[in-house]
């Protein structure tokens, strides 16, 4: 059960026989892929210690501050989970994704009504709702526009669902490896044997089907929303789905996230030396033989 950090951090020092259980630094990796958490965390509303001297499972409520001045309670793992599919910045703090929601349209309605409205009869009429077919037992969920179903498991093709490329540096690192390796452009799933969500399909940011091998380009976001906590979650299963169909997946790690495969490469962008490095992964991955037989100058010779 959650204790008061005073509290915790006096039983820590019972526990390991010493006034500093943790050193400063100790846990600076485990924190580093959370900016946003780094920002809000405050030594001096917490006795003086410091995040990295707190482990990520610690059963501990801290005080954080948002960037608005919100001045709130959580433990770690309450805020390394709040990422979900809300990519709003108010995610990290409860006040301003409270206010979120009551400044949307629906929210906005309600809180006139509640605010406003002095009698039942200047309220205006609820809207009709339809309900929904009771859930069938058995019944699919699969989305009804994926082609997926009619391709073989670790099948690599082009997919309507997948959504567009999510950054300008993802664009440059496809457009890149393009001039230095040979592959078929313009597929962008994998058939998996398991549904992903709604889809018997998977959507790496760039599919080499010569090799099978998935690329991924990941970075925090603009507001540190992306790649962590849930969402890290969600890349490791579909990492696993993709090795379960027979394919390897290499991710680019940058702003400050730790790799998570065995293959995974940290950068801080995409450099010249970012894709020597991705070549000679893809060597350890496939061997030197297979890779180079792609070499884009090998072919131009």
């Amino acid at each position: 059960m959650p204790e008061q950090v005073e509290a915790w951090w006096a039983r820590r020092q019972r526990s390991k026989g010493t006034t500093m259980p943790y050193s400063v630094g100790q846990y600076r990796e485990a924190w580093q892929s959370y900016p946003v958490l780094v920002r809000q965390y405050h030594p001096d509303l917490n006795r003086g210690i410091t995040l990295s001297q707190i482990p990520p499972a610690a059963e501990v409520y801290l005080v954080w501050v948002c960037v608005v001045g919100h001045e709130f309670v959580a433990t770690p793992e309450e805020q390394r989970h709040r990422p979900g599919r809300s990519r709003r910045r108010s995610t990290w703090c409860p006040d301003c994704a409270a206010l979120a929601v009551t400044r949307s349209p629906r929210g906005a309605a309600v809180a006139l009504v509640a605010g406003v409205r002095d009698s039942p009869a200047d309220a205006p009429a609820a809207p009709v709702r339809t309900p929904k077919a009771p859930a069938i037992s058995g019944a699919s969920t699969l989305c009804a526009t994926s082609t997926a179903e009619g391709q073989a498991i670790g099948d690599a093709f082009r997919s309507d669902c997948a959504p567009r490329p999510a950054s300008a540096a993802e664009a440059d690192l496809r457009a890149k490896l393009t001039e230095r390796l040979n592959f078929e452009p313009g597929l962008n799933a994998v058939r998996v044997a398991r549904p992903f969500f709604t889809h018997l399909e998977v959507w790496p940011d760039i599919v080499i089907s010569e090799l099978r091998v998935a690329i991924e380009y990941d970075t925090t976001g603009r507001d540190g929303l992306e790649h962590v906590g849930r969402r890290e979650a969600v890349d490791r299963r579909k990492d696993r789905m993709l090795r379960a169909a027979g394919w390897e997946v290499v991710r680019i790690r940058c702003g400050k996230l730790q790799p998570i495969g065995p293959h995974d490469l940290v950068a801080p962008g995409v450099t010249s030396k970012l894709l020597d490095r991705l070549l000679d992964e893809l060597r350890r991955i496939r061997g030197d033989l297979i890779v180079d037989c792609y070499l884009a100058e090998r072919a131009s010779d």
